[in-house]
C-alpha cells in the first residue's frame, strides 16, 4: 500500500484565513479532491515572519529584496529567517505554492526598480529559498495545476516520493531496494531512459552496502523529466511484448492499435494502460501487473483521462 504523501502547501489554498486581506484563496482541486489522499503541511511565510493579517502587500525588488509597498519596510530578513526555519524541519514529498505571490510565487513575479517593473521573470523569495535547499522536490503552484498534464505529473511525483521515503526510512536490506526498483522500472523508463539504466547499475551494487542515497538521487532526478508521449509509447510497447505472446492475434492487434491511437494523440493514456493492465491480469503476467507505472497514484483521481497534445 502506498503511503500518503506529505505535501507542504500555502495554507491560504486550503482555506486558511491568512492572506494579506484576511481572506483565503481556497483551491477546489487541492481542498476537495487531493485532500483525501495526502497529508498537508500548512505554511505561510509572511505569517511566520510575523507580518500578521491583514497586512500590507509586498513587492519583489532588485537584489532579491522583499518590501512592503506602502511603508517601504524591508522584510527580506524576516522572510529569509522564516524560510531557514522551515528548511531545517521540512520533511515533505512535494510543495504547492501560491501563484503570483512575491513570497511564494514560482514563476512570473514582477521585479521592481523604483516604481517600474523591470522584469516579470522573478520567483518569490521564500519559494526561491525552498527550491535552493531542495532542488529535486516536486513543486507547483495552484495556477499551473489547472493544466491536466502538469497536474498529473505533479501527483505522480509526490506519490513516488512517498514510496521512496518509506524505503529510505526502513532498515537496510538489499532485497527491499531490488523489489522497489523492479516495481518502478517502467515508471523510470517512461521519464528518463538514461536514469533508468543508471539506477539499475546502482541496484546491481546493492550487495556491497547501503546505496539507497545514491539511488534516491537518481530516482528523483528521473522523475523531474516529463514522461512524454514517445517515452510512454516505448513503455507500452515494451509491456505489450511481455504479454503479447499469450494473446491471440485479434487481441494483440487491438492492443497494438490502441497504442498507435495514443501515439497519434487520439485517445488518452488511460485507454492503452487500462487495456494492457487487463491483459496482464488475465494472462497472469505479474511483472507487468505490479508495475507502479500502471497505478502511480489512486485511480480515483482519474488524471490520465486527458488527451495529451502538448508533448
Amino acid at each position: 500500500m502506498t503511503p500518503r504523501p506529505r505535501v507542504a502547501v500555502s495554507g491560504c489554498l486550503l482555506g486558511d484565513l491568512i492572506r494579506y486581506n484576511g481572506g483565503h484563496s481556497r483551491n477546489r482541486f487541492l481542498a476537495d479532491e487531493l485532500d483525501r489522499f495526502v497529508d498537508w503541511v500548512h505554511v505561510c511565510p509572511e505569517m511566520e515572519a510575523g507580518l500578521g493579517t491583514p497586512r500590507e502587500t509586498l513587492r519583489l525588488e532588485r537584489g532579491g529584496r522583499l518590501v512592503q509597498r506602502r511603508s517601504r519596510t524591508d522584510v527580506t530578513g524576516a522572510v529569509t529567517e522564516a524560510a531557514e526555519r522551515r528548511i531545517g524541519t521540512l520533511d515533505v514529498d512535494g510543495y504547492v505554492f501560491k501563484a503570483k505571490s512575491p513570497s511564494c510565487g514560482l514563476h512570473g513575479i514582477p521585479v521592481y526598480a523604483g516604481d517600474q517593473a523591470v522584469s516579470r521573470k522573478g520567483r518569490g523569495l521564500f519559494a526561491e529559498k525552498i527550491i535552493e535547499a531542495f532542488p529535486l522536490l516536486p513543486v507547483e503552484d495552484e495556477g499551473r495545476l489547472n493544466d491536466a498534464v502538469l497536474r498529473e505529473e505533479f501527483v505522480e511525483r509526490i506519490f513516488a516520493a512517498a514510496r521512496l521515503r518509506e524505503l529510505l526510512a526502513a532498515e537496510w536490506h538489499p532485497r527491499d531496494l531490488v523489489a522497489f526498483h523492479t516495481r518502478h522500472k517502467m515508471q523510470l523508463l517512461a521519464h528518463d531512459a538514461a536514469a533508468y539504466r543508471e539506477a539499475g547499475r546502482i541496484v546491481a551494487g546493492a550487495g556491497s552496502g547501503d546505496v539507497r542515497a545514491a539511488y534516491a538521487e537518481v530516482f528523483r532526478r528521473a522523475l523531474c523529466r516529463r514522461a512524454s508521449v514517445g517515452r510512454n509509447v516505448n513503455v507500452l510497447q515494451h509491456c505489450m511484448g511481455m504479454v503479447g505472446n499469450a494473446l491471440d492475434r485479434v487481441r494483440r492487434a487491438d492492443l497494438a492499435e490502441v497504442i498507435v491511437d495514443y501515439a497519434r494523440r487520439e485517445v488518452p493514456l488511460s485507454v492503452p494502460v487500462t487495456l494492457l493492465l487487463h491483459h496482464a491480469r488475465g494472462e497472469a503476467a505479474p511483472y507487468v501487473r505490479d508495475q507502479s507505472y500502471f497505478a502511480p497514484y489512486p485511480s480515483e483521481l482519474r488524471l490520465r483521462n486527458h488527451v495529451n497534445d502538448g508533448q
